[in-house]
This record gives C-alpha cells, sequence and structure tokens, in this order.
C-alpha cells in the first residue's frame, strides 16, 4: 500500500487465514481476526479491508447450527469495548455505521439500533435501547427511536419505556439530557406516592446545587393532600486527605386524623444531624471531630423517620451529639481534649448540654527514675505520678424550658483535679503488691444551703438556697493491694478424648482508708437544721432550741454543701475497708477430630472468668460485710456462648416492729426488713438476691461473620470511596450501618438465631418481693429461591405473655431490579411498605412504591 493512502500502517492479523485481492486492493481476514488502526481496535470473525476506499467491514458468522457467533468486538480511543452485529468503519474520513450494537457508558447500556460515528465524536442514533440491565436483550429499557449524542448532550426524538421488549403507552416527544464532564446543578424531580394517613404526595423533589467539586447541596421537599409537608436541606463537603463530613437540617410539620379534629392541628418538628471526620495523617497531634444528632423528640415518630420508615430511629428513646477538639502536646506528655456534648430523652422530652467540657491528662511519670540508670530500680524509683483535670458546665432540663429567660441560670459548672501516686513493689517473688495515694480537689462557684421545715401530720419539706462564690473541696484517700496466681491441673489418661484440666484462680487483696470528711473542721457538710416557715425575704431563721434534724436513732443529720455539683463533693463517713475477690478459669484438652494426624490437641472453655468479691469496712456502724457478687462467662462453641451474674446477701431478714406516733396516737407495725445479723449464725448459706443469665447460640455461625465481615468494610470506606457516591448511596450506607439486618447476602442459604435473657431478684427473699422476667428473641433468613430472601425478627416476652416487636422481609433478585416488602403486623409499629426499584443508582428515580404508615389512626 502506498504511504499517502494511510497516515499510519495497519496491523492485522487471523488464526485461520488471510486471503489478498491485489488487484482490487482488498484483503479478507477469517476466524479470530484483528485489526489495529491508530486508535481504533477491531476483532471479530470475519473482517474485509478495502484500501482503496480505505473502509473496514466486520461481521460475524453463522456455526453449521445456526448460530450467530464471532461477532464484532471494537475499541475506539478511551472509550469501553462495544460489541456488535455487524459494523463499517473509514479510517480516512472517521465515519462509520454499526448496527445492532452493545456498549457500556458510565453504567448504562446501549443496545440493538443503528448507529452512525461522525468524525466530531457525534454519534447518531436510531431504535437503540438504553438500560441498566447488562443483558444484550434487557429485561427492561428506555427506547429511543432517532437521537444525537455528543460529547456534553443528548437530543432525541420520540422516547417510551418498555419492559420486556413490551412498550409502554406512554411516550415524550422529545428528550434532552445534558452529559457535563463535571458535577452541575440542576431540579430533582419529585416522585409520586400514596401514604396511607397523608394522602397522595409527591415526595423528594427540589434542587441540586454543585457548588464545587468539594462542596455540595440538595434541598427538597415532600408535600402531601392532607396539608403535611416536609423540607430538607442536605450537604456533603470532602477535602482529599484532609477532612469529609456531611450536614442535614430537616423540618417536618405533619398533621394526623380527620380535619376538625385536634390531632389535625399541624406537629412542628426538626432535626440536626452533622458528621465530621479527619485524617489522621492531616494534621498529626490534633484531632477534630463532630456527631451531632438532635432536635424535637417527635421529628422521627412523626415523620417516619424522614419518610425512610428506619424503625431503628422511630422506636429510639434518645438522641446524642459530640463535638469534640483533641491536641497533644509537651512531646506527648499531656493530653487536652474538649467537647460539647448533648443527649435528650425524646418521650420524657428532657435535655442534657455540657457547654463545654475540658480534660487535661499527664501521661504517668516516675520523677526519681533517670533515663540514663543503670542496673535494677531502687524501690523509691518505682514510685509514679499522674495528673488529670476536667472541667465541666452542663444543664439538665425540659426541651421547652431550656431557652426561656432563666435559661442560663440552671447551667452548673466545676473543675476537679485528680492527682495519683503509686509504689508496686515484689514480695516473696510471686506477690505483687501496689500502694497508693489519691488526691482528689474540686473547684465551685456556687454551693447550697438547706433551710428544712415541720410540717403537721406530714414529712419535713426542704428548701435549697443556691449561693454564689467560689468554694473548694479537698479529699484524699490510701490503699494497698496484693495479688498473685494459683494454678492446677490434671492430666487424664483414659477419659476419652479428654486429656487434661486446668484451673488458674487469681485471687485479689486489698485494704483502703478514707478519713470521714463530714465533720465540722473540714466545712464541706452542715447540720440540717429546722427554720421558722415564713417567705417574707431574710425572716426564715432557725428555730429557738433544739432546732436539729435527728434521725430515728436521734442522731443529728447532715447535708453536703455541693449536694447536685457537678463532680459532687468528699464522701461522709470514716471509710477502713478490706475488699477481696478470686477470679477462676477452666479449660479441658480435648483431641481436635480435624487434626489429620491424630496428635492435634484443642483447649475448651468450660468457665471464663468466674468472679467472687466483697468489701468488709471496720467502721461502717452497722452491716459491716457489703454483698458478695459473682459472674462468668463461657463460650463453648462458635455457635453457643452465655453469661451471668448475681448477688448474695449475708444478712438475715426479720419481721421488725416499726413503732409511729406517740402517746394515744401511737401505733406499732412489723415489716420484713433486712437486719444486721449474718445468716450463718442461724446455719444457713448467704442468700440470692438477684440472677441474671444469658445466652446467644447461631445455628449458622458463618452468617454472622459474613454479615460482621460486610459491616466492617462498610465502616472502613476510604475518603476516595466516599467522594464518589450520591448522597441516597450514602444515606442507604447509613442504614445498613444502623440495621446490620438490612444487608441482604444472597450467598448465604440460611441463618436463624437465637437470643435468651433471665433476670431474678429478690431483695427479701419473700414470695412479695420476687420478680421474674424472661424473653426469648430470635431472628434469622432464609432463601426460598436462589433469588428469594425472607427474613424474620421476633420474640416472647414471657412475663406479659405476648409476642414482642416482629418483623418480617421479603426480598427479590429481579437482576436489574430489586423487590423488596417489609411488614410489621402488630403493635405500635404496625405497618408495611412495599419497593421495587433498580439496582443502578443512574436511574435511581425509577421506583414504585406503596406504604402504609405505623401511626394510621382511621
Amino acid at each position: 500500500m502506498k504511504k499517502s493512502d494511510l497516515d499510519e500502517k495497519v496491523e492485522y492479523f487471523a488464526k485461520d487465514s488471510t486471503r489478498v485481492d491485489r488487484k482490487n486492493g482488498i484483503m479478507y481476514l477469517y476466524g479470530r481476526a484483528r485489526v489495529i488502526y491508530q486508535d481504533f481496535e477491531l476483532d471479530a470473525d470475519y473482517i474485509r479491508f478495502n484500501s482503496k476506499d480505505n473502509t473496514i467491514f466486520a461481521r460475524g458468522i453463522k456455526t453449521d447450527k445456526g448460530k450467530y457467533v464471532g461477532r464484532p468486538i471494537f475499541k475506539m480511543g478511551r472509550e469501553g469495548s462495544s460489541i456488535a452485529d455487524s459494523l463499517t468503519y473509514n479510517t480516512k474520513t472517521g465515519k462509520g455505521t454499526v448496527s445492532g450494537v452493545f456498549t457500556e457508558q458510565e453504567g448504562g447500556f446501549f443496545s440493538g439500533g443503528k448507529t452512525k460515528m461522525q468524525p466530531d465524536n457525534e454519534f447518531n442514533v436510531s431504535g437503540t435501547t438504553y438500560s441498566t440491565c447488562n443483558l444484550p436483550e434487557p429485561h427492561y429499557g428506555i427506547h429511543i427511536t432517532k437521537g444525537i449524542a455528543t460529547e456534553n448532550q443528548i437530543i432525541t426524538g420520540p422516547v417510551y419505556l418498555e419492559f420486556e421488549r413490551v412498550p409502554l403507552p406512554i411516550a415524550i416527544p422529545f428528550g434532552f439530557f445534558p452529559k457535563p464532564n463535571k458535577k452541575s446543578s440542576g431540579i430533582i424531580l419529585p416522585t409520586p406516592g400514596e401514604d396511607a394517613t397523608k394522602g397522595f404526595s409527591l415526595t423528594n423533589g427540589g434542587y441540586y446545587l454543585a457548588l464545587n467539586d468539594y462542596w455540595d447541596a440538595r434541598l427538597t421537599g415532600d408535600i402531601y393532600t392532607n396539608g403535611s409537608y416536609h423540607l430538607n436541606l442536605a450537604t456533603n463537603y470532602i477535602k482529599r486527605y484532609k477532612f469529609g463530613g456531611n450536614f442535614n437540617l430537616a423540618y417536618a410539620s405533619d398533621r394526623q386524623g380527620l380535619e376538625g379534629t385536634p390531632e389535625y392541628d399541624p406537629q412542628k418538628n426538626f432535626h440536626i444531624g452533622w458528621t465530621h471526620s479527619q485524617n489522621a495523617n492531616a494534621k498529626p497531634g490534633t484531632t477534630f471531630s463532630a456527631s451531632v444528632n438532635a432536635g424535637t423528640g417527635n421529628y422521627f415518630s412523626v415523620s417516619a423517620a424522614n419518610g425512610t420508615y428506619d424503625i431503628n430511629q422511630i422506636a429510639s428513646n434518645t438522641m446524642s451529639s459530640s463535638i469534640a477538639y483533641g491536641k497533644v502536646f509537651g512531646d506527648g506528655l499531656f493530653n487536652l481534649t474538649t467537647s460539647l456534648s448533648h443527649s435528650q430523652e425524646t418521650r420524657a422530652k428532657t435535655i442534657s448540654l455540657t457547654l463545654p467540657q475540658v480534660s487535661l491528662n499527664m501521661s504517668t511519670i516516675s520523677p526519681f527514675d533517670s533515663k540514663n540508670r543503670v542496673g535494677e530500680q531502687k524501690w523509691y524509683q518505682k514510685i509514679t505520678v499522674g495528673y488529670s483535670m476536667q472541667a465541666s458546665n452542663t444543664v439538665n432540663t425540659r426541651e421547652d424550658l431550656l431557652f426561656d429567660k432563666d435559661g442560663l441560670k440552671r447551667f452548673r459548672n466545676g473543675m476537679q483535679h485528680s492527682i495519683p501516686i503509686s509504689l508496686p513493689f515484689n514480695v516473696l517473688k510471686y506477690l505483687n503488691f501496689n500502694s497508693s495515694v489519691n488526691y482528689n480537689e474540686r473547684w465551685y462557684l456556687q454551693s447550697v444551703q438547706n433551710r428544712y421545715f415541720k410540717r403537721p401530720n406530714s414529712s419535713d419539706s426542704v428548701a435549697i438556697d443556691t449561693l454564689n462564690g467560689f468554694k473548694r473541696a479537698g479529699e484524699y484517700s490510701l490503699s494497698l493491694g496484693m495479688s498473685t496466681k494459683l494454678y492446677g491441673g490434671k492430666k487424664f489418661k483414659n477419659l476419652g478424648s479428654i486429656k487434661a484440666i486446668r484451673h488458674v484462680m487469681t485471687p485479689n487483696v486489698s485494704f483502703s482508708y478514707k478519713p470521714d470528711f463530714s465533720t465540722n473542721n473540714y466545712g464541706y457538710y452542715k447540720n440540717k437544721v429546722y427554720y421558722t416557715n415564713d417567705i417574707r425575704p431574710g425572716k426564715s431563721v432557725p428555730l429557738d432550741g433544739d432546732n436539729l434534724v435527728r434521725d430515728y436513732q436521734g442522731l443529728p443529720q447532715k447535708y453536703s454543701i455541693f449536694e447536685g455539683a457537678q463532680y459532687g463533693g468528699p464522701s461522709a463517713g470514716k471509710q477502713a475497708s478490706i475488699g477481696f475477690s478470686v477470679d477462676n478459669n477452666v479449660e479441658l484438652k480435648v483431641s481436635d477430630s480435624k487434626d489429620t494426624t491424630g496428635t492435634g490437641e484443642k483447649k475448651i472453655p468450660i468457665i471464663q472468668g468466674l468472679n467472687f468479691s466483697s468489701s468488709y469496712n471496720f467502721v461502717a456502724p452497722t452491716k459491716k460485710l457489703a454483698p458478695i457478687n459473682f459472674g462468668g462467662r463461657s463460650q463453648f462453641t462458635d455457635k453457643l456462648g452465655f453469661n451471668f451474674s448475681g448477688v448474695f446477701s449475708p444478712y438475715a431478714v426479720q419481721n421488725v416492729p416499726i413503732t409511729s406516733g406517740s402517746g394515744p396516737s401511737q401505733t406499732t407495725t412489723y415489716q420484713y426488713q433486712e437486719v444486721d445479723r449474718y445468716v450463718w449464725k442461724d446455719g444457713k448459706l448467704p442468700r440470692l438476691t438477684s440472677f441474671n443469665f444469658s445466652f446467644d447460640y447461631s445455628l449458622n455461625p458463618d452468617a454472622l461473620k459474613g454479615r460482621n465481615k460486610n459491616m466492617d468494610a462498610l465502616k472502613n470506606q476510604t475518603d476516595q470511596q466516599q467522594a464518589g457516591r450520591t448522597p441516597e448511596q450514602i444515606e442507604q450506607l447509613q442504614a445498613i450501618s444502623r440495621d446490620p439486618n438490612a444487608f441482604v447476602d444472597f450467598n448465604i442459604p440460611w441463618n436463624i438465631a437465637f437470643s435468651y435473657s433471665f433476670n431474678y431478684n429478690n431483695s427479701l427473699g419473700l414470695a412479695s418481693t420476687r420478680s421474674i422476667s424472661n424473653t426469648l428473641n430470635f431472628n434469622g433468613d432464609f432463601n426460598l429461591t436462589p433469588k428469594w430472601k425472607i427474613q424474620f425478627n421476633s420474640g416472647y416476652d414471657f412475663k406479659a405473655k405476648t409476642v414482642s416487636y416482629t418483623s418480617f422481609a421479603i426480598y427479590r433478585d429481579l437482576h436489574c431490579w430489586d423487590l423488596s416488602a417489609n411488614w410489621i403486623p402488630f403493635g405500635s409499629y404496625q405497618s408495611y411498605s412495599i419497593d421495587i426499584k433498580v439496582k443502578a443508582s443512574i436511574l435511581q428515580d425509577l421506583k414504585l412504591s406503596k406504604r402504609k404508615g405505623y401511626y394510621t389512626k382511621y
């Protein structure tokens, strides 16, 4: 061929044969033929190249059975590969014609029809179907009768939707679809729907703002025919390798019930959400994070969790937030953290704010040790000293009182300093001792003064006066502890697969001392005094004579001037107590049946952490011995593990006479009470006052492992992965994180898991004071077919004799579509929802939803 005919050489290959017609300038390639020219690559079972008019023709071939194989596969430049029934391409002009094309473009697939390629990267299409289904014969698609596609836009003639190649009778006469290479602002079309309570609706309609490559915003709203409406502002921001987050502000005005009823009045609620995370390498030694979840208590229940019907948010009774900043300085010696936090109970309408909370911690140091020390430490070089400081400003109030005129006066603030000093040492090699001195000091700007008033035929009342002014409270304590380990074991020769048993016991003994800080010389406590009941300013004064408030034994009572303070005050009463505990671990060594050599062994834990603990206060006036606590756990297999705990009381219960009144009105009644007498003096064992037992069992532990693995993968998304997700995808990931059961894994054919909880309480050991509750919860899923999965979650409360929260979910994998149905058959949140939607996010608005809200009242 002449050089002038082509700008560059043509590379060609054919596995079967090559035939050249030199007279007409035509080359024929047969069997897995391949042609490469510049950035054009072509593979087909038959290729014909005409050097005179510079055209390439390619097609497949039919087998003896009439099957069409070896279709042309071509690629141009950076575009992905495409497959066609046949094509013609001019290497000189860049024009071409493709019949029966199948190609992927940015998550979508074009199939069928005829396409003409133009030299200016423009394509003319006719009879082409666009779909997110990756099959040559897609389950659904948007059929384009004719259109023009350029680099930045697609302009079409009549367009209609078809399912299984059956066209719908609805079409649009023409269409314009922009294809920007960057984010662009635009209108978000609403989704029509129906709600059983609120009526017909248009939801998630609004406007998208592409502010720049690092920040966007989305303003959407819902409107219902009964007068309800929702507004939502959501933004996402990210600076790669620095930080990222999102902000959400929502407002809801909802009506329920019939017009003219009290329920029809609009309920106005709002919610604020903000998450911010900083890359760990952005500013080493400095951290900043935010997790805000705040708003009115009824927002999630009334708005159905902003239309998501997330049962975890709807049923939640608490919301909390935290904004924190931290910095490490002084060569890592000091760590400063500051935070703003909030928590609220949505049903009780109470809220707690901490604005701010500051914490300064110093790493433990050895002041008498030397960095260049040679040899073993001397006893005084083992002394360690630490320091920590906490300061906070907190208010606890109701939602409606937070922003009233006296709101700021309800804040309580304080600062606490702690200095622990310790000295560890060993005795007789195996006994480990640790002695310590702890000093705590608290600073407050407020204290209290109580005034007590006698009320005839009623209990006394008290007035609490808040006194402004600086007050300090210091206290200290001493302690000495000892611990060691005891080992015991036995080997077996003729006990089947059991080879040995081992018991490890860890006893701990400690002694602590703390003086009585309620004595008058410290000034932290005052006597309770009766005052005259006079509301005039300055007229309420202590009563004359013996005005002290006394207990039933006639002893004067005291109160702390730091009652209700942020960090409390020094404790009352002298303490000189000894604490003791013992921890036990028992395990078996058995033959491993999975070991092919026959000599392998494995350990099975029988008892883990079986602990008994109590203490004895030598200076307590009564009941010197504290209750005996015990607890333990065991994990026999991957499927079964249980936990238990309880309390024993060492004191007897007696029917004690109680005398009230005086003179002719004096009466005596009898009441069972715990008295200061040990039960073993009566030949009895300590009394069980409480016991808790629970276990989890999974019939298919691989399902739990697989779900946890997917949850970990979702939580560990990198900044690059998060940057490419749409707000809807981020919202779905957050929903999955809140509800692990939302993850549907068709690769696990079935899973059934149980959890059981038993609680027993009986403070006096009588039938009248006994309380027992036990609940059974179970959940699971199974594949009805390889494409159908059913999930369930339920339980039973044996005390209430009723079925607990129950839900069912059905999922159907429709290849390129998803069908899901959720049903709560009974209870407070009785509802159902059915959704069918396209899997691909590019057509995420192509869906159909049917819901019945749990709040339906008519």
